[in-house]
């Protein structure tokens, strides 16, 4: 994506129409924040009843501004809108930040309103920001825009943010704050009526300012465009983000297990698909930005650890082992340095315990022989502030190795920040990244660890499979789409099975007891019988499964029970009855803008009793069709558990990737599930299954 947002985060003179003397009115509030933040840019408000406000001159008109205006707020009810829309057109602003709300979220007339003001802004290649939106803010010393009616003034730092909720932006702009960590830029777009967020994010990809994008969404107007932009700005810097909404209870109606599974979890998936760091505690984001804004990605997980005080660090390694990163021992060669420069109290293994009387030339060692150290990609740090220590010569040290980002740093640094303000003011000047608690310091670093393991990941191959047989998949959509049918019958859904080479039990499709026995016959005992009809959904449910049926005799009775219990009506399908495998299920859902999730986990009746089971996104790599088995808890049953021999994995793998095929080839393929799928031996065979259009 190419754009150029300028005009909005380094406008070159700001004009605000609506400027207002009531001093907690946002006309008033964008001006002082303007002049307080010291906008180097000339200010001019526009409010015909007024001549001048907070010193500055005030004009009737944008037209009556004597130079040129880049960057315009609007801030009046929302009728006048298009009109000034139109002024500013002729004045020849470049961007427009719509603050008023009233448009498309109150309903058709402000929807009409917004389409008005829109019209007006394209004919005068006017970018739009907004409507009911906050603004932006970038605190580059050579400008300092404060275009926003927020009330926090973040000092110029290296992460830039933006959210869709204000609400949710300026607690996240507040909690850095509060943490002396600096921003780089702010944006809340409100309805996003024009400039969207995957272009704020492209933004921010290409400044040279921002070493970290936070991100907090709840709804993407294009899911496809968001995950292009997403997908190539988080590969060169690292975006974390959050969403909400998780608990959304609208596919509980829903008619395949995947469908009520997979819920509201498409957001997390699409940044797991495009390699964002997903987060669902806002304070966590915070602090795991705090660390990419300041040291390098490590090239590993392996940790080193020196303390000068025993139980933070015990709590750090449960953390960072609970996140999987590794603590290897130091070396022989490391421990030989260190007895000759620790003191006798020192606990010379890793964790490095130095004591809490170790000053600076203690820490000097340790620090410099860990960074020496190859089997360390990283460096986590307790450091608590003795009075009988020259802490300030400690956080010098500590400084120092921080700033030749040789490795990455983080601190859990323990003290009264209110008495000890040097060696506060030395850390931070290091870029010392520093946190209260241990397992929150270990948390941070794990995160710069997740995304290295991200950017790192093999992205796999997309299988083709050159042999299916598409136009036979079309014939039977189309059948079913002329009879305005949305749940394919058995025959129909195993015969795509078939030309998708995906493996299933031997069946048949029989409409009478008699023709049921003849199928029975063809496909040998014994045999399961399964009532085939669209309004049966959960077939054991109601009386519609009989397995392991022997002989014709049984077939007969089967047959003849069902019709009398679920009507005439039902046709059976007849299966081959196959005994002693582990259930398995893959399930996929078209989720709009998106494609299709993609659900691999335990089937049966295991899959909502225990609900192990993990999703992606259409099409699927075989990396990821792996990862899909990978991660879910049973995983270990696949690979083999105690001695008894896994699953066929490659198998499995193969029938995902040609599931996805499957609903990227057919994007109408509402809901699909294959539950159970038999593994045993190194064979995998559907044995139920359900689609939907």
């Amino acid at each position: 994506m190419d754009s150029n947002l300028d005009a909005l985060f380094k406008p070159r003179s700001v004009a605000l129409i609506g400027a207002s003397a009531k001093e907690l009115s946002i006309g008033n509030v964008i001006i002082k924040n303007l002049l307080h933040y010291q906008y180097k840019g000339p200010i001019y408000p526009i409010n015909p009843k007024i001549d001048e406000l907070r010193g500055l001159k005030v004009y009737p008109s944008i037209l009556d501004v004597p130079a040129e205006v880049e960057l315009a707020h609007i801030v009046i009810p929302p009728p006048f809108v298009p009109q000034e829309v139109e002024n500013c057109g002729k004045k020849g602003v470049k961007a427009i930040i719509i603050n008023t709300a009233g448009f498309k979220e109150m309903g058709a007339a402000g929807q009409a309103l917004e389409d008005d003001f829109l019209r007006r802004a394209k004919k005068y290649g006017i970018r739009i920001f907004g409507p009911n939106c906050q603004g932006t803010i970038n605190s580059d010393p050579e400008i300092r825009a404060y275009c926003d009616f927020t009330f926090t003034y973040p000092e110029p730092g290296y992460i830039s943010i933006v959210a869709q909720s204000g609400g949710v932006g300026a607690v996240i702009m507040q909690a850095f704050h509060d943490m002396s960590i600096g921003m780089r830029m702010y944006a809340s777009n409100g309805n996003g009526s024009d400039v969207s967020i995957p272009e704020i994010i492209s933004y921010y990809g290409n400044d040279e300012g921002t070493r970290a994008i936070v991100l907090y969404v709840e709804s993407l107007d294009n899911p496809e465009e968001f995950m292009e932009v997403a997908k190539e700005v988080s590969a060169k810097k690292p975006i974390l983000a959050m969403t909400a909404g998780r608990t959304d209870k609208g596919a509980e109606a829903s008619r395949s297990h995947i469908g009520g599974l997979a819920g509201s979890i498409s957001m997390d998936l699409i940044f797991k698909k495009t390699g964002i760091l997903s987060f669902d505690n806002q304070e966590e984001l915070c602090h795991a930005a705090v660390a990419f804004a300041y040291q390098p990605i490590p090239k590993g997980r392996r940790v080193g650890i020196l303390t000068n005080t025993g139980g933070p660090s015990v709590i750090a390694i449960d953390e960072l082992v609970n996140n999987g990163l590794d603590i290897p021992q130091l070396s022989d060669h490391a421990k030989e340095i260190l007895k000759e420069s620790m003191f006798e109290s020192a606990s010379i293994h890793n964790p490095l315990d130095i004591a809490a009387t170790a000053g600076a030339p203690q820490f000097k060692s340790a620090l410099d022989t860990l960074l020496k150290e190859d089997q360390y990609d990283s460096l986590y740090l307790n450091f608590v502030t003795p009075p009988f220590v020259d802490c300030e010569s400690v956080a010098h040290e500590i400084a120092e190795v921080s700033k030749k980002k040789l490795k990455p740093v983080v601190c859990n640094y323990m003290t009264d920040k209110e008495n000890y303000k040097p060696t506060t003011a030395i850390l931070k000047e290091g870029e010392v990244p520093c946190f209260d608690f241990a397992e929150t310091a270990a948390k941070a670093l794990s995160a710069l660890v997740r995304y290295q393991d991200i950017r790192s990941q093999k992205k796999g191959k997309t299988e083709l499979f050159s042999d299916v047989d598409k136009d036979s998949v079309r014939k039977i959509l189309d059948g079913a789409k002329q009879e305005k049918r949305e749940v394919l019958n058995a025959f129909e859904v195993y015969s795509i099975l078939a030309a998708y080479q995906i493996p299933h039990a031997k069946w048949e499709l029989a409409s009478s007891s008699t023709e049921a026995v003849i199928k029975a016959n063809k496909i040998g005992y014994p045999v399961v019988i399964k009532a085939d009809a669209e309004h049966i959904i959960h077939k054991s449910d109601v009386g519609g499964v009989a397995i392991n049926i022997e002989n014709e005799n049984e077939v007969r009775k089967t047959t003849e029970k069902m019709h009398s219990l679920l009507g005439n009506d039902v046709n059976f399908f007849i299966q081959q009855f196959l005994t002693s495998g582990k259930e398995l299920i893959i399930g996929a859902k078209a989720e709009q803008g998106v494609g299709h999730i993609i659900m691999f986990g335990l089937g049966g009746i295991f899959v909502e009793l225990l609900k192990d089971v993990s999703f992606s996104i259409s099409p699927i790599s075989d990396v990821e069709a792996m990862k899909l088995i990978n991660e879910i808890k049973a995983a270990p049953l696949i690979h083999g558990y105690r001695g008894e021999k896994g699953m066929n994995k490659q198998k499995i793998k193969e029938c995902i990737q040609r599931i996805s095929l499957l609903v990227s080839d057919f994007p109408e393929i509402k809901e699909l599930d294959l539950n159970p799928l038999f593994a045993f031996g190194d064979e995998i065979w559907v044995v139920d299954a359900r689609m939907i259009l």
